[in-house]
């Protein structure tokens, strides 16, 4: 069976920023301390009037596409995760595919809100696994700024506009090792947009109403991640056959700073190896994770044999988490003989995790 390596990865935010002072002086009865030591936010980017979630898309596409030195020609799948697609038909993923030139690929949206990158991940993944895909281009975009009533101080001050994408490809190389993904439909009208589908139409003459913002239950949502992003980074972590500390950096989706906190809590993770950049975006939905995988990269925090932990949860109420043993950015038809040196090197360590494991279990282990 073939791994599935990312090869490729772009980010695109859009030039508007608006900072927590910037809420306060247009009459929101909120500050900047209040917003920070509650969320961890300090300012967010926004579409522009006339911009477009596929806009946001695009960008991010062509940056990895370009750093995988791919053509779009050669792409056999689009997967754009996204809770607000340009139109609710056709799926944005078709608008971004046909501004790419991308004339081969399959192209989709799928929504699974902030955990639709994760999610569109382990879908990718799979497809190039079972040997049905070569090369997959997974866009996380999302523009929530659109559905905020911008006077509720509960909402308006955790979202952000943004976009990343990675690009997957074939590899004898190990890449994503290990994945999971649930729902739990029950807490659904937790976090909701409840006009605009079948279920609560708009009237021709407009919505009419509050039904068309995004409404919260901000304790019972931040209960529920809470509970979710440690133990389901637990479970990737142990499915990769490591152990915290083989964690090289844990890329958590960025909602809320104490969220955060406490899930690098439950791993027993330094904090130098949690990487955060809600202050600078606040929440961006599904581009949450792949903007922070595009910063860590720049930063350096992120290295060739590096473990990664990606943990994500959103309305549904999703979640999703993938480990991913981070390459060289190199596909099955390039270095052979670094391949070769890597996937033992690979196989060696998985060794050694698992004879770590059961020496703690031995009797008079601690």
């Amino acid at each position: 069976m073939p791994f599935a390596q990312i090869t490729g990865w772009g980010m695109y935010v859009p030039p508007k920023v608006v900072t927590n002072d910037d809420l306060v002086a247009s009459g929101l009865d909120t500050s900047d301390e209040w917003i920070t030591s509650r969320t961890g936010i300090k300012q967010r980017h926004l579409i522009a009037q006339g911009e477009a979630t596929s806009d946001l898309a695009l960008r991010s596409a062509r940056q990895a596409l370009k750093i995988a030195n791919t053509n779009p020609r050669d792409l056999d799948l689009i997967i754009v995760a996204t809770c607000s697609p340009d139109h609710f038909l056709p799926s944005t993923a078709s608008i971004v595919q046909d501004k790419l030139g991308a004339t081969r690929a399959g192209a989709m949206d799928l929504n699974a809100a902030c955990a639709g990158f994760v999610y569109g991940l382990i879908l990718a993944t799979g497809q190039i696994e079972a040997r049905r895909c070569k090369r997959v281009l997974v866009v996380g975009a999302d523009a929530l700024s659109i559905y905020v009533n911008w006077n509720d101080r509960s909402t308006c001050v955790l979202f952000g506009d943004g976009a990343g994408a990675v690009v997957l490809e074939t590899s004898d190389e190990p890449g994503v090792l290990a994945t999971s993904m649930g729902s739990d439909g029950s807490g659904a009208k937790l976090l909701q947009v409840e006009a605009g589908g079948s279920r609560l139409p708009y009237s021709r003459e407009g919505p009419g109403s509050n039904d068309h913002y995004l409404t919260m239950d901000g304790a019972q949502v931040f209960r529920f991640a809470t509970q979710i992003m440690g133990k389901d980074a637990e479970k990737v972590i142990e499915g990769s056959n490591l152990e915290s500390e083989d964690v090289d950096l844990f890329i958590p989706h960025q909602a809320n700073q104490r969220i955060i906190d406490t899930a690098a809590k439950r791993l027993k993770l330094d904090p130098e190896k949690v990487f955060t950049n809600l202050d600078a975006y606040g929440n961006t939905s599904a581009a949450s994770i792949p903007i922070a995988i595009c910063e860590a990269l720049e930063q350096e925090r992120i290295k060739p044999g590096n473990h990664v932990v990606l943990t994500s949860f959103g309305a549904g109420l999703a979640w999703a988490s993938a480990v991913i043993r981070w390459g060289q950015a190199q596909p099955a038809s390039r270095s052979a003989v670094g391949r070769l040196t890597r996937g033992i090197e690979y196989r060696l360590s998985r060794l050694g995790s698992r004879l770590r494991r059961l020496s703690r279990k031995l009797p008079g282990s601690r």
